[in-house]
């Protein structure tokens, strides 16, 4: 039973069936459970795409079949400016009357843990569990005046700005770390006349690599300590065995996949971490192994590739002098203080938007 203060949601939505007869739109989008379009992944060769349907802007899309994805509800709202096209299995919805409900506000409801939580309760079905169109118009909630609502998404939006533009400058110090390593240590530089100073020699003679350790299974995501796989985070542990910091490698699932840690943490036995530096600095060691891509040279052919340690130590590489491998350091530590610094400031904008959808 609705209180005063919340609103039946089908009193200010509709349901939108526009179709592509004309075959003018061409984009075509999924709908993921992280509440965004993002690109199709379906096959469309030899498709008629003249029964997909139409998207405008803000306009909602969600995919009633709640099954097999976990406890979220693929639900979005089309912010860009042009029309696309999803799967005809796709309801499409608008907000009736936006001086009475901002499309953007539903959404940061839609957002709402809670909402996936009470569309997963709600679904219903054998075969497949499907959220519908009449559960959909039966949600509740929370309509203040057009002027709160407003409010409320600026203040939600300009935290959301502030995280995408320091993902920005994260991509673009990466960027410029990555440039910098080629400059100094690939581009020009010819193994047979090496410049002075420089040498041949292993991998192996730059650092030592060990295969990461056994997790009980009950140790799984508690604790403080990060837990490294080939891909890596996968929970969190109250013991580490690695103290920062910490190279870490795919050696099975992900071979290749690197990954810099400057925390104490717990790599897990599908890894490979840098057990010795042997006096190389170690973001030289992470940029040198990204370098090799070894999941494409050394993984090997068999049904489940798996890298081999001694494999990777016996790598021929060129040894630069140790000045200039602690020049390269000195400059990437400032890139990765500032990566370090926006990654935490990010942490914290994700909290407050977090906070921003429960006091919806």
């Amino acid at each position: 039973m609705m209180t005063d203060s919340y609103k039946r949601l089908g009193d200010y939505i509709r349901e939108v069936d526009v179709r592509n007869r004309d075959l003018k739109v061409k984009k075509l989008l999924g709908v993921s459970i992280s509440k965004e379009f993002m690109p199709s992944i379906a096959n469309t060769i030899g498709t008629d795409m003249s029964s997909y349907k139409v998207v405008k802007p803000r306009q909602f899309v969600y995919i009633a079949d709640t099954s097999r994805r976990g406890d979220k509800i693929a639900i979005a709202l089309l912010e860009e400016n042009n029309k696309v096209i999803v799967s005809s299995i796709y309801t499409v919805f608008e907000v009736k009357n936006k001086q009475e409900l901002l499309p953007e506000y539903l959404m940061m409801w839609f957002r709402r843990p809670e909402f996936d939580r009470y569309a997963r309760f709600k679904s219903h079905g054998s075969a497949r569990e499907i959220f519908s169109w009449e559960e959909m118009c039966d949600v509740e909630l929370p309509v203040p005046s057009i002027e709160q609502q407003q409010k409320i998404v600026s203040e939600y939006e300009a935290v959301t700005r502030r995280i995408r533009l320091n993902e920005q400058i994260i991509t673009k110090l990466e960027e410029t770390a990555r440039a910098l390593y080629r400059k100094m240590f690939v581009d020009g530089i010819d193994k047979e006349h090496l410049p002075e100073g420089w040498k041949m020699g292993t991998l192996g003679e730059m650092f030592e690599l060990q295969r990461g350790f056994d997790l009980p299974s009950q140790d799984r995501i508690i604790g403080q300590f990060p837990i490294y796989a080939s891909t890596g985070i996968t929970g969190y542990n109250n013991q580490f065995k690695v103290a920062p910091p910490c190279v870490v490698t795919g050696r099975s699932g992900s071979i290749g996949e690197v990954f810099f840690i400057d925390e104490k943490c717990w790599p897990l036995n599908t890894t490979l971490w840098v057990k010795d530096f042997k006096d190389t600095p170690p973001l030289f060691v992470y940029y040198k192994i990204k370098e090799l891509e070894l999941g494409k040279t050394i993984a090997g052919f068999a049904a489940v590739p798996t890298l081999n340690r001694n494999d990777v130590h016996m790598i021929k590489t060129f040894i630069p002098p140790k000045k200039i491998l602690f020049e390269f350091e000195r400059v990437i530590q400032i890139l990765f203080y500032h990566q370090k610094i926006l990654n935490i400031e990010n942490s914290k904008l994700t909290e407050m938007k977090m906070l921003l959808l429960f006091k919806l």
